[in-house]
């Protein structure tokens, strides 16, 4: 089956081309929608222009759409990039969010796609754990209470894992972020030829809304 992996190079979007490869599904593009809006109900937002290294590292053609990220029209305007490729189905990374997967499927329903979601309503704390053992996956946006400054560009590691189930039972943060929480990049994969470093970075914090972004200025792609 030919497929179209929707992809911010986050955890979930990656985990979801894992899924897609190991399924032997024929993944033709990675798609990523580059929104205007920083809040975007739909998308993905820090670092999204990286996907282009990403897709370099795995070696499969990335498709970018643009949206100006008003809510509904940016549904709209993933379908616009979707029904022009040449694929069977549509892969996504929703974990918990109903909004996103009902829209992804609606999409899915309208251009004659089959719709998969393979971590759908996975448990947080089994997926997390999954997740530390197949990807270099780091923090690079947060915007939550008790998620301070210090896990920006911080690896999620067993121990931050466990930090993270403390300030779920504490603050009911949802364990894998879904809720918006926290946002991540992997920077190393199994299906990734090569490996990505960091060379700039800059942290930006707001204290009044408490949140913040990790901003990669400079990056490069490493053979492994």
């Amino acid at each position: 089956m030919r497929v179209a992996v929707l992809y911010s190079g986050g955890k979930d979007s990656n985990y979801v081309l894992y899924w897609a490869l190991k399924q032997g599904f024929e993944v033709k593009y990675l798609v990523s929608m580059v929104s205007e809006s920083e809040e975007s109900y739909m998308y993905h937002v820090p670092n999204i222009h990286l996907t282009e290294l990403q897709a370099d590292a795995v070696g499969i053609p990335l498709i970018k759409g643009f949206t100006h990220g008003e809510k509904e029209k940016e549904v709209e305007d993933l379908k616009i990039v979707l029904g022009e490729l040449e694929v069977d189905g549509v892969v996504a990374g929703a974990l918990a969010s109903v909004y996103q997967k009902k829209r992804v499927d609606k999409i899915a329903e309208e251009l004659g796609l089959r719709s998969f979601a393979p971590a759908w309503h996975r448990d947080p704390v089994d997926y997390m754990n999954e997740i530390i053992k197949i990807f270099d996956v780091v923090i690079v946006g947060v915007s939550a209470y008790g998620l301070d400054e210090r896990w920006l560009g911080r690896k999620i590691d067993k121990n931050a894992l466990e930090e993270l189930i403390k300030l779920h039972e504490k603050y009911k943060i949802h364990v894998a972020g879904e809720g918006g929480e926290f946002e991540t990049f992997v920077r190393d994969a199994p299906f990734f030829r090569k490996r990505i470093v960091f060379d700039e970075v800059e942290k930006i914090w707001d204290e009044y809304t408490y949140s913040g972004v990790l901003v990669v200025k400079k990056a490069h792609l490493e053979w492994k």
